[in-house]
């Protein structure tokens, strides 16, 4: 692919090229897999001296696929795609990548389409991920560079995610709150996760959307980001996620996988500077859920 930029001050080629999130290691893989570096349209290296002005197109290599990812055939829910980036609606019962038990993730399908497209770039690039019983929006850049200028974002947390969830308790919940409290791994397993105050710093916003007896769907922001973070922080205030037997929730009230749904996704286009986002409804086990509770 190819990207252009503006010398707006006197410096090397590589100090230029950093301010626009291009690694060393990406100009490595510029130097010695086949990209290329011009300035004004003439070859260069990155210790070129630059001067206010110059105009710097940089070629960047195409990515082979992954071997060891096998490709699977699958049909996509395909929110929005452009040349740098790809939003999927993810369904139920997936995990994202692939593991020891999980080798029919969302990255196998993904691999699946970009291999059938033939497009340029065949490395798959996760964003965002979700749990594998968690449904909705992902986000995906189709090339190594595309992720890199999202890495900033994800570091200072402006990737806005939310989430609906149904959740269950016999106390009351306020109608906006925010829950802060360290997420550690548990001493007894190598999968769940508890509140302990060894753990990393995490926060979690929430609204209460509607109520249903003692259940709520409420409106949830993540600002930071750790392992089933909304799951143990609700089963932490005694409000645990619907279908989430994991952490002690319900699978009495009609869906048995936790009721969590990333509905909305918003990040800004480093390519454009314009703001991104997406909403997805609920899914249908959600929807036949809440009628339930409606009628009781």
């Amino acid at each position: 692919m190819i990207f252009e930029f503006s010398a707006h001050r006197s410096c090397k080629v590589k100090t230029l090229l950093k301010e626009h999130d291009i690694s060393r290691g990406l100009l490595a893989k510029i130097k010695y897999k086949g990209g290329n570096i011009w300035v004004n349209g003439v070859e260069q290296n990155a210790v070129y001296d630059l001067k206010e002005g110059d105009i710097v197109t940089v070629a960047i290599p195409d990515e082979p696929p992954y071997d060891k990812l096998k490709a699977v055939a699958f049909s996509l829910d395909i929110v929005y795609e452009d040349e740098h980036y790809l939003v999927i609606n993810k369904p139920v019962g997936y995990a994202s990548i692939p593991s020891a038990i999980h080798d029919n993730t969302i990255a196998n399908f993904v691999k699946y389409y970009i291999t059938k497209q033939g497009y340029q770039n065949q490395q798959i690039h996760i964003v965002t991920r979700l749990d594998r019983d968690t449904s909705g929006l992902m986000l995906f850049a189709k090339h190594g560079y595309a992720h890199a200028r999202l890495d900033k974002q994800l570091q200072t947390k402006a990737i806005q995610k939310r989430y609906y969830a149904l959740v269950d308790g016999e106390t009351d919940l306020p109608q906006i709150g925010e829950i802060t409290a360290p997420i550690a791994r548990d001493v007894d397993s190598i999968i769940t996760r508890r509140v302990h105050e060894s753990g990393k710093p995490a926060r979690t916003s929430f609204k209460v959307v509607e109520q249903y007896g003692t259940v709520k769907l409420v409106d949830i922001e993540l600002h930071t980001g750790r392992t089933h973070q909304i799951r143990v922080h609700f089963s932490h205030i005694g409000h645990p996620l619907l279908g989430d037997d994991l952490y002690g929730g319900s699978l009495d009230k009609g869906i048995k996988r936790q009721a969590l749904h990333c509905h909305y996704l918003s990040f800004v286009d480093p390519f454009t500077n314009q703001l991104m986002s997406f909403s997805s409804g609920l899914t249908d086990d959600f929807e036949r859920v809440i009628l339930y509770l409606k009628n009781q």
